[in-house]
């Protein structure tokens, strides 16, 4: 189950147990490593690290939404994709 918290939506954080692999596996088949996705976010102003995003990728940190709204831009993605199963991505 998926929940938002916090008072500022800047803040708020997306819980989901499974979506850092979703993550991992939209930004590989864009063709991006870590490093390359990370300077792109900065440029667009979401301040985030190369370490602070592996450990969203292997699910150890929330994801907060500003980081989801910076990757769909990216990916021209659907917010609905975050919510795939890794392997489906893959395919």
């Amino acid at each position: 189950m998926s929940i938002f918290y916090g008072s500022d939506w800047r803040m708020q954080k997306l819980k989901n147990s499974n979506m850092g692999y979703t993550l991992r596996a939209l930004r590989k088949v864009n063709g991006y490593t870590q490093d390359q996705l990370v300077a792109k976010l900065n440029l667009m102003g979401i301040e985030i690290n190369r370490n602070v995003y592996s450990r969203i990728e292997t699910c150890e940190l929330n994801i907060p939404v500003n980081l989801l709204v910076g990757l769909q831009e990216i990916y021209s993605c659907t917010f609905d994709d975050f919510f795939r199963a890794p392997e489906d991505i893959l395919r």
